[in-house]
């Protein structure tokens, strides 16, 4: 038995784990500098922690009460009816439900190049033909609605990231709001903000109150610090917030995701710890690299290094692990996640020696 055709599909690569490296190499992973999959460097919410060994004995039944709480905690925080949230297994997962909510067979999705991998494949999963728009290195990987204007044709679908991945350029919100305003009220603007809390830029979210065509997605990933939990929401607008319970996968989101969640969204301490952190190893970053490097709005910084490849297989023989972005189709470019101090330092002098 064959399975469908799927040479259209670019695999998703996730940044390579410690314990893998680790192996390959014949070293401790415990000595190793992981800064590769823009993870939390501090590590999950203690309050997250707290509240997964306390639940640990639930996990034989299902998570309603927990999805709830969770989804009526989101929603508290950004001031929008329960139905607004869309709670959802990672954010990628919220990318799922979107394609089932709006995708039919043969419709077109816009979506950005360089950019992150499921958003094409989530779509062509769906039947959707993708069209790309260009951020060029030369403009600084500028981000406009003319950018991705220039590349619309009634898409159905465009796909916004700010900040985006892997450059760190942002999409100013009159911009989003100017590209909302002008395609067509059949298209809808998902606006990306995985990165959202890393950035002094205000969210999207205002823009659901007014148009029915724009929906952002969030995180617990990266500020939250629960990756391996992957758990995720989209804000979406009244009109037709109730497709979800049409959508959703029975109990997507597991019962201890839930419930760290519900403890990391009050844990303002480790936030502010992990938002601050990133703001200073970004800094230190641009000013100590012996690289170019773009301005970043997320928690991590996009270095030209010459041979992306070569680099980072130089700075991962030394311990360094980061991102090659040849599959981004930047192959002279390197991606540094923001680590802890120590783990910055670590990782900009490793990677100068290389470049010398």
């Amino acid at each position: 038995m064959e399975t469908r055709d799927l040479s259209a599909h670019v695999p998703y690569r996730a940044g390579r784990g410690v314990e893998e490296v680790a192996r390959e190499l014949g070293l401790d992973p415990d000595g190793l500098v992981k800064l590769s999959s823009n993870e939390n460097p501090f590590g999950p919410s203690p309050a997250a922690i707290e509240a997964v060994q306390e639940a640990a004995e639930q996990i034989h039944t299902y998570p309603k009460s927990s999805h709830t709480d969770l989804t009526g905690a989101i929603a508290e925080q950004w001031s929008v009816d329960p139905t607004q949230v869309w709670l959802t297994p990672g954010g990628d997962g919220f990318l799922d439900y979107v394609s089932r909510t709006f995708l039919h067979e043969s419709d077109r999705v816009l979506a950005p190049d360089p950019g992150f991998a499921y958003y094409p494949m989530s779509a062509r999963s769906h039947g959707a033909t993708v069209d790309q728009y260009r951020l060029s290195k030369e403009s600084g990987f500028e981000q406009s609605a003319e950018v991705v204007l220039d590349a619309y044709d009634g898409q159905r679908i465009i796909y916004v990231t700010t900040p985006h991945n892997p450059t760190g350029s942002e999409m100013p919100p009159e911009e989003i709001e100017r590209l909302a305003t002008e395609v067509s009220e059949e298209t809808l603007v998902l606006v990306d903000e995985a990165y959202g809390k890393f950035t002094d830029q205000p969210s999207a979210r205002s823009l659901i109150d007014e148009y029915d065509n724009v929906a952002v997605l969030r995180t617990f990933s990266k500020t939250y610090g629960l990756a391996g939990l992957r758990v995720g929401y989209g804000l979406v607008p009244e009109a037709w917030a109730d497709a979800y319970d049409r959508i959703n996968t029975p109990f997507a989101v597991n019962k201890l995701a839930c419930i760290a969640g519900l403890a990391a969204i009050e844990d303002d301490e480790h936030i502010e710890r992990t938002v601050e952190g990133s703001r200073w190893a970004r800094e230190y970053m641009h000013a100590e690299l012996d690289a170019p490097t773009w301005p970043s709005g997320g928690n991590f910084v996009l270095a030209e290094v010459g041979d992306a490849a070569a680099v980072a297989d130089a700075t991962q023989q030394e311990g360094v692990i980061i991102r090659d972005c040849s599959s981004f189709g930047l192959p002279d470019c390197v991606r540094i996640t923001c680590g802890t101090e120590s783990q910055t330092r670590t990782a900009v002098e490793t990677i100068n020696e290389v470049l010398e």
